[in-house]
């Protein structure tokens, strides 16, 4: 007969990914991933198949959430202003105590090597192209932009949003602040 869990997938899945998102992947060892999720190593392996699978799921949780973000901006959003205040936002939802936590897929990029599991590696570049295509869209709204750039400018802001992810983690508020605003000069 199964065995009942004893546990909330969701809150485990929210505990995971905020796990993964502070020390990375390689860093949370399974023994880490018991003691936070109060949870043992047979419940994680029965729920989620391996820790890679833990990981994929807590992608897909953190997808969740910051699409929390991105969705009054990829509905009502017009133009390069409605991105860079997606840019500000962000620098709110990752913040933890002094400094932020980064962003859990650029934290991944990062991570990633040749020994990456190919569904980690193919989720995070499907992560950022929905994102690329995000800014797209609000791009697309504004008239003043001339279309045939776009796709650049996309990139543009998808690579800016990277190296917003990265510094957060290490420069105070008011850098951070010039970064976003120099990088929408140029738009």
């Amino acid at each position: 007969m199964a065995r009942l869990k004893q546990y909330n997938e969701e809150d485990v899945l929210f505990k995971a990914m905020n796990l993964f998102w502070k020390n990375g992947f390689e860093a949370t060892s399974v023994k880490m991933l018991e003691s936070e999720l109060g949870i043992n190593k047979f419940s994680i392996y029965s729920s989620f198949g391996s820790k890679n699978g833990l990981f994929l799921s807590s992608l897909k949780c953190y997808k969740k959430e910051l699409f929390k973000l991105l969705k009054p901006l990829a509905t009502d959003g017009v133009g390069a202003s409605a991105i860079k205040n997606y840019f500000y936002d962000f620098i709110e939802f990752s913040k933890e105590k002094e400094f932020g936590k980064g962003c859990l897929i650029t934290n991944t990029a990062n991570e990633m090597n040749a020994d990456t599991a190919l569904d980690i590696k193919n989720y995070i570049n499907s992560f950022t192209m929905d994102v690329k295509q995000v800014f797209i869209e609000v791009l697309n709204r504004d008239e003043q932009i001339k279309t045939e750039h776009i796709p650049e400018k996309a990139d543009y802001l998808l690579l800016a949003m990277f190296g917003l992810s990265s510094a957060s983690k290490m420069f105070n508020r008011s850098q951070l602040e010039n970064f976003i605003e120099y990088t929408f000069k140029t738009i």
